[in-house]
């Protein structure tokens, strides 16, 4: 199974990125790997709430997308979820982040058979998205905008991928390698199916 393409950001200061072509959206600018992730917290259900700095001494995969229910967005969620222990090799928790609601969230998470959380960027809407550069105010979204975080809370590695393209998790493993966090016991190394 092909997990997806990679694109190792490598520069340590922000830089525009073009997402589609021509005028259909404007240049975004994501974070990039060396600068320190914005903590943030948000929920997971009507009643619990996610912090990023209660994940702090492990990496986190941060997946920002556009909506729940969308073709593009079921396919890439699934594909991580399928791949689950690919990211516990790592000891990596991974988060999916977009602007629909709390019950939107637990819903869609419910029929797909998530296994991850999926945090509400709601009100104020797109606050997280536009932190870490991923929201595109023009259409009232989170950009489809792939984050991992290393132990440390810095940004190893970010990429971001027009909408309507599912960008696997090659990169993601990838970025999880270099950091070299596996689980003890765990040979090292990205394996794909």
């Amino acid at each position: 199974m092909r997990l997806g393409s990679t694109n190792a950001n490598t520069g340590s200061s922000r830089r525009k990125e073009q997402v589609g072509s021509g005028s259909d959206r404007p240049s975004l600018s994501i974070l990039q790997p060396g600068e320190r992730a914005p903590d943030f917290s948000l929920k997971t259900t009507p009643d619990q709430q996610v912090a990023l700095h209660d994940f702090l001494g492990q990496p986190v995969v941060l997946v920002f997308y556009p909506a729940d229910w969308s073709p593009v967005c079921t396919d890439q969620l699934s594909l991580y979820n399928e791949i689950m222990s690919e990211f516990r090799r790592f000891n990596a928790e991974i988060m999916g982040i977009s602007v629909d609601g709390v019950w939107c969230h637990l819903a869609f998470a419910k029929d797909r058979k998530l296994t991850f959380p999926l945090m509400s960027d709601f009100e104020p809407k797109g606050k997280v998205s536009q932190a870490y550069g991923a929201y595109d105010g023009r259409v009232g979204e989170s950009t489809r905008s792939l984050f991992v975080i290393d132990p440390q809370g810095m940004v190893a590695w970010s990429h971001l991928s027009p909408d309507g393209i599912n960008p696997g998790a090659d990169g993601i493993l990838a970025a999880l390698e270099n950091i070299g966090n596996p689980r003890p016991g765990k040979k090292k190394g990205v394996t794909t199916r």
